[in-house]
């Protein structure tokens, strides 16, 4: 039997509503409360995994029971655990690999919209600390620019440079 028009919806809808909970996970949650586990993405380091890996956990063990509630007593949960299935894999290959360079993926993209998720994430990453980030969105970036000038309203020293002796 194949897969309904409805089912593909209901994949599709989940699929995008998951860039939106992310944003507001990564914002109020990681950025917040769970400050702990997620700073050690905002540090350099040469680790296979880090402290924040344990985000992927928790998320895959909430679609896993998707998956399993929707086999035994709600169909519909199928599809939702499907699109948010979609998303994990499509932030693994774009965040993990194209931007972080935790795959072995080595083309970076020289313009277009990859180009621009990799330079809000890096200008995101500007910041190592919880407070005064911009861009929480793993697979929608807002314009660069657009993100630079409000990262230097949080943080107007950062785009200072520093005057060196002898200059006025």
């Amino acid at each position: 039997m194949g897969v309904s028009f409805h089912t593909t919806l209901i994949a599709l809808a989940a699929l995008l509503g998951m860039e939106v909970f992310a944003w507001f996970a990564h914002k109020y949650i990681m950025h917040g409360w769970g400050w702990g586990w997620h700073q050690s993405h905002h540090q350099r380091h040469n680790r296979l995994l880090e402290k924040n890996d344990l985000y992927v956990v928790v998320f895959s063990l909430v679609v896993v029971g998707l998956f399993a509630l929707g086999a035994a007593r709600w169909p519909v949960l199928m599809p939702i655990a499907t699109g948010i299935t979609l998303y994990g894999v499509l932030y693994s290959l774009f965040h993990d690999g194209l931007v972080h360079r935790r795959w072995p993926l080595r083309w970076q993209p020289k313009s277009g919209y990859l180009r621009r998720l990799i330079l809000a994430h890096r200008i995101h990453h500007a910041v190592h600390t919880r407070e005064g980030a911009v861009s929480f969105g793993f697979l929608w970036a807002e314009n660069p620019e657009k993100l630079k000038l409000r990262l230097l309203e949080n943080h107007p020293r950062h785009g200072q440079k520093t005057s060196q002796p002898g200059s006025s």
